[in-house]
């Protein structure tokens, strides 16, 4: 208990009343005792004070005048009693009685602001208005319907608001000499029948604020109502979840600054300006309050309860904020609105616009007389006196006319947690969810908590101590969660205790930084597929997931044993959050509220994996209301229920950023619901059930002991009322919501034998309506109900349908729909759709430069100066060796070596130079083992006579006599090729320290004519001699060139040469191709010893010894008999000369 506090003990338990003189001197308290006692506020609580004891029965009211104070009781009798002076002593001296209502107990007594008149009211119906200078005086208001529980003055004194049992707020004109009422506000207070009942006498006052424009009520939904004098209407509520409950008792300070309010939970003080709870008492409350009022001279706010107990409440108001007694600008005119001046129109003259506004202007005067104040300077200041320097131009518009009035700002909804209540009677539930619940009891010095669950088969309830005084909890699959705020020198911490008993030491505590409040909390985890009661049982699913939101704006991801993943920044204002299997669902303000009432919610779906956003979408909840519960369906999908009773759920969340929100319930069209006056409490959604607790009348909270859980069948709130469509559609629509929740879980088959089963259920209902209207002869109803069957076979029965009305041409659009269903099939365009979202929101990979230099380090710049490695080889496709088919044959006995016949050190350089210049790339796709040349590399080359070559006239005129003896012997009657090339004149003998002939190849191409002829002789040698081909041409006198060539045949000949072709086209690659052919032929006959060209060949060309292949095995015989050779003349044999040395 603060040490501000002191409480006496002042009368019997019961209803009691209090009131501060004018002058705040003294304090008059009654009670059940009879006696009204008169306590000093400067007094400690050992005083003891004086009383009045004339009255009969219980004290139900007291009132305070400027010269005397009145007292009125359950008798019936209204008492004056002159002020307290030196003269008569610390005796209450009683003048007389003002007003008697022959036993009816009397309810309210309430003096003017002038102290001239008073007005009583009674269980009777009716109010009296007495004058006190002559009580003779009476004036009876009548419109109430039942008692009259309290009466209120304006601060002008013109007007009277009287509350009453009916439910009813009637405001009376009373500023003439006849009363007149002037409004009824119903609806906002709550009507109490029963006068015996604790809620009867609760303060249900409409406390007048000093300005006189509005007042404040508290409601029958237990919050503060602001009610403006402009239009009688609702502006704004006051209400903070701290301030839950019943509110028993209202209180304004002197100046208008602030607004107390007192509940079962405690007393708040609320800012009048800004409508915002600023301080609360830190005491407990031993009893409901039952009337507060502030003291008009001194920091102090004074109740008294149902316990009899006077408690004083010394400085409420700390120092550092506006006094609560002293007039400031702020107290007068905090929102007194000025109407608009006149707009003139296109008619107007000057003098009816300024008759229209000096009209608009009449109620302000009259507010300026009866408050006695300006209004003429800004009416919108600060109660601490900072902008008593406004703007000069605001200044100058608003005596020039300007708009000045006040703007109605929703009040932003606080965070909350799901299932939560508040402290009531020492216990409160922390969580309720279709897991379990969570209760906690005050006990004073520690908490208990008690954890229940639905299925006790799989958890076990358990109980513990809580030191800490948890007041946040989340209940989720595999564990519970509690968090606890910031006080004194111990930090916010959050403690997480896993359901599994197999792992020890499980549990474990997450501290926030000093400072650092925890404003949600969610436990989430797949729901177990064993029980959780044994030791034995272990699931290797893990402990769940916890994700905590901080007043820092954090989202922290952590792990089912207490294991850091990640950090995220809150978006906006955290608001409340649920966790399900695989995502969290958290709500945030982004931004603040609207005008018109919008709370502004947005909702955001996010991944545990990869901390992504599934969906993301604005809450749809209705103005001038707020969210109540956020939860998670059987099926996994996010719910959410407002303040207005409806509930919806989020079905395609599957779907990335795809999502809708439907609407499924409307509580408020229930058929349960009429001619009842209840509300629900939400606990969870299962399959179509909406499963709830449902609270009476103005509960708001559900109570202890717990009630039981109820059933509420959801219904799509459809407006049809046909009586047999719309139940059939109403029940495809809800059951086809459901199967897309079950699809989009499913992997790529997309069904199961449980939706089958419900696929089939579903045709059915719409088999019966396609019945319906074919029978009504609604034919495109019946063909659009047609598409949305499911299964193949329901189309057989509506094509029947359609036959038996004999609706001929629905039965053949029938048919073609389910020729369209066969051919295509509905799960794969599901799967090609499910694919297509997968892809689109697939990894976007990171952009690469382009790979210059190749893979690892090569790829990074060089450093001037420091890289001294040789320049990377280039990638050259047209220079790459050839690579030759295998030979079989060539592969089973073995190459055999033999030795070239040319020397080539005779040449030297220039055929090294001319073989460099020939691609050896070579293609094996061939069936036959033939090489050939790609197409894109193959050389465009023109026709000629064999004889002439250019490779031929670098060739040496004669063989070195070493080279001709290392020859083996030809075969008889066999004639060397004059194509073949020669080795080094002395292999042995070769120069170690000579270069490479590698390093002179030229990189042109070669289009020698010769170097391919060769090519075509190596693979014409691996055939076999062809039948009716293979006799040896006789040498007859044939002419020769000059290299003893046989001259180039006539065209008329057979096998002559073809037809010159254009460079480049792929009709000269083809005779080039013959034309080789053509030339292996011809040396096929005249020698049996070839080269083969393989890699080692280009080597050797250097200087090494070449590999002679000797083998006939047919490679392209396939293909070469296909074709008509080319016969070419026999080749002539070699002439071997010896070269002279030179010196």
């Amino acid at each position: 208990m603060s040490s501000k506090t002191q409480v006496n003990p002042a009368h019997a338990p019961g209803t009691t009343c209090l009131a501060f003189a004018r002058d705040g001197s003294r304090v008059y308290t009654g009670g059940a005792d009879s006696l009204v006692r008169l306590w000093d506020p400067e007094l400690g609580e050992d005083q003891e004070p004086p009383s009045a004891a004339e009255a009969a029965d219980e004290v139900t009211t007291v009132a305070a005048g400027n010269d005397c104070w009145l007292s009125g009781s359950k008798d019936g009798e209204v008492r004056r009693y002159e002020l307290l002076n030196s003269l008569n002593g610390s005796t209450p001296v009683l003048e007389g009685f003002v007003t008697s209502s022959h036993g009816i107990p009397i309810r309210c007594i309430a003096v003017d602001p002038k102290g001239a008149r008073v007005a009583v009211t009674s269980d009777e119906p009716d109010v009296k208005l007495i004058d006190l200078s002559d009580t003779t005086k009476i004036s009876i208001l009548k419109g109430h319907t039942k008692a009259v529980r309290r009466a209120t003055w304006h601060p002008s004194g013109s007007l009277l608001t009287t509350c009453g049992a009916d439910g009813k707020i009637i405001v009376w004109d009373v500023s003439g000499s006849e009363p007149k009422e002037e409004k009824v506000i119903d609806g906002v207070v709550p009507a109490v029948v029963d006068s015996d009942s604790p809620e009867y006498g609760y303060d249900c006052s409409a406390i007048w604020h000093t300005s006189g424009q509005y007042f404040f009520v508290a409601t029958r939904t237990h919050d503060i109502a602001t009610i403006s004098r402009t239009d009688w209407s609702k502006s704004s509520t006051l209400s903070d979840d701290a301030c839950s409950g019943a509110i028993t008792a209202l209180a304004l300070s002197r100046n208008g600054v602030y607004l107390a309010a007192a509940t079962r939970s405690g007393v708040f003080i609320w800012a009048t300006q800004n409508r915002r709870m600023l301080f609360r008492y830190q005491g407990a409350l031993n009893a409901p309050i039952s009337q507060m009022a502030f003291s008009p001279s001194k920091n102090l706010l004074a109740w008294t309860d149902t316990a009899g107990e006077l408690t004083r409440w010394r400085d409420p108001i700390p120092t550092s904020a506006p006094d609560p007694v002293k007039l400031s600008a702020g107290s007068s005119s905090v929102t007194v609105p000025v109407k608009r001046k006149g707009t003139p129109t296109l008619f107007d003259d000057d003098a009816g616009v300024s008759a229209r506004a000096l009209k608009g202007t009449e109620g302000v005067m009259d507010i300026e007389e009866d408050l006695g104040i300006d209004l003429d300077d800004d009416w919108i200041l600060d109660d601490v006196g900072a902008m008593k320097d406004d703007d000069s131009e605001a200044r100058r518009l608003a005596t020039e006319g300007g708009i000045r009035e006040m703007v109605s700002v929703t009040k932003a909804q606080p965070p909350f947690q799901p299932g939560a209540t508040p402290m009531e009677n020492k216990k409160r539930y922390l969580a309720y969810n279709m897991v379990g619940v969570i209760e906690v009891t005050d006990q004073d010095t520690h908490h208990i908590v008690n954890v229940e669950f639905h299925d006790r088969s799989a958890r076990k309830s358990t109980h513990f101590t809580d030191h800490f005084r948890y007041d946040l909890a989340s209940l989720g699959e595999r564990g519970a969660l509690y968090a606890c705020q910031p006080e004194t020198q111990h930090a916010a911490h959050v403690c997480y205790k896993p359901y599994a008993v197999w792992a020890q030491q499980a549990e474990w505590t997450y501290e926030l930084p000093a400072g650092t409040s925890v404003l949600g909390i969610a436990a989430g985890g797949t729901p177990p597929s064993k029980s959780l009661r044994e030791r034995t049982d272990v699931d290797i699913e893990g402990l769940g997931n916890v994700v905590i939101a901080t007043s820092d704006g954090e989202l922290i991801f952590l792990t089912g044993s207490g294991i850091e993943r990640g950090c995220l920044s809150l978006p906006g204002d955290f608001v409340t959050m649920v966790a399900g299997s695989e995502w969290v669902f958290i709500v945030t303000r982004d931004g603040s509220t609207t005008m018109d009432g919008s709370q502004n919610l947005t909702g955001r779906l996010i991944k545990y994996d990869d901390f992504c956003i599934l969906q993301q979408s604005t809450l749809p909840i209705s103005k001038r209301h707020t969210l109540k519960w956020v939860g998670i369906t059987e099926e996994g999908a996010p719910a959410i229920y407002d303040s207005s009773g409806i509930l919806n759920t989020m079905p395609r969340f599957r779907i990335p950023l795809s999502a809708t929100w439907m609407r499924v319930l409307d509580t408020n069209k229930l058929e349960r619901r009429e001619g009842k006056d209840e509300s629900y409490w939400p606990v969870g959604v299962v399959g179509d059930n909406f499963m709830c607790l449902i609270l009476k009348g103005r509960q708001r909270y559900p109570g202890f002991p717990r009630p039981l859980i109820q059933e509420l069948s959801i219904r799509l709130p459809f407006k049809r009322t046909d009586p047999k469509e719309a139940p059939f559609e109403e029940q495809f629509a809800r059951e086809t919501m459901l199967l897309d929740i079950l699809r989009d879980s499913l992997g790529d088959d997309l069904t199961s034998e449980t939706l089958a089963a419900r696929e089939l259920v579903l045709d059915k209902s719409l088999i019966q309506l396609i019945n319906h209207a074919c029978k009504t002869d609604r034919l495109a109803r019946a063909l659009d109900l047609t598409r949305m069957l499911h299964l193949t076979p329901s189309f057989d029965a509506a094509i029947k349908i359609a036959g038996f009305y004999h609706l001929i041409g629905l039965q053949e659009k029938m048919d073609t729909l389910k020729d369209e269903r066969e051919e295509t099939d509905r799960l794969e365009g599901m799967r090609d759709r499910r694919r297509q979202i997968a892809s689109d929101f697939s990894a976007i990979p990171a952009t690469r430069l382009a790979n210059v230099g190749g893979s690892g380090q090569d790829n990074a710049k060089p450093k001037a100066f420091q890289d001294f490695l040789p320049p990377p080889a280039l990638h050259r496709p047209g220079l790459e060796r050839a690579t030759p088919a295998p030979d079989p044959v060539r592969n089973a006995n073995g190459p055999t070596q033999s030795q070239m016949t040319e020397n080539s050190t005779v040449f030297g350089t220039s055929f090294a130079d001319s073989s460099q210049d020939v691609d050896f790339t070579w293609s094996t796709s061939s069936p036959g083992g033939r090489r050939k040349r790609p197409a894109e590399d193959e050389p465009a080359r023109e026709t000629r006579s064999p004889g002439i070559d250019s490779g031929a006239k670098r060739r040496a005129v004669g063989d070195d006599s070493a080279s001709a003896a290392r020859m083996p012997p030809p075969p008889p009657q066999a004639r060397s090729n004059p194509f073949a090339r020669k080795p080094a004149a002395d292999t042995n003998n070769r120069n170690p320290f000579a270069r490479s002939a590698d390093a002179n190849k030229s990189v042109h191409k070669s289009e020698s004519f010769f170097v391919k002829v060769d090519a075509a002789e190596a693979e014409k040698g691996k055939r076999p001699a062809q039948k009716g081909k293979g006799k040896e041409k006789k040498e007859t006198g044939r002419q020769t060139t000059l290299f003893g060539l046989p001259a180039v045949p006539s065209a008329d000949k057979k096998g002559s040469a073809p037809s010159r072709k254009k460079k480049g086209t792929p009709a000269a690659e083809s005779q080039a191709e013959s034309t080789a052919t053509a030339v292996s032929d011809t040396q096929t006959d005249t020698q049996q010893t070839e080269v083969v060209m393989e890699e080692t060949q280009t080597d050797s060309f250097v200087g090494d010894e070449t590999q002679i292949d000797e083998t006939t095995q047919p490679a392209a015989e396939t293909q070469m008999d296909d074709e008509e050779p080319i016969e070419w003349p026999d080749s002539p044999e070699p002439q071997r000369k010896t070269l002279a040395a030179t010196d």
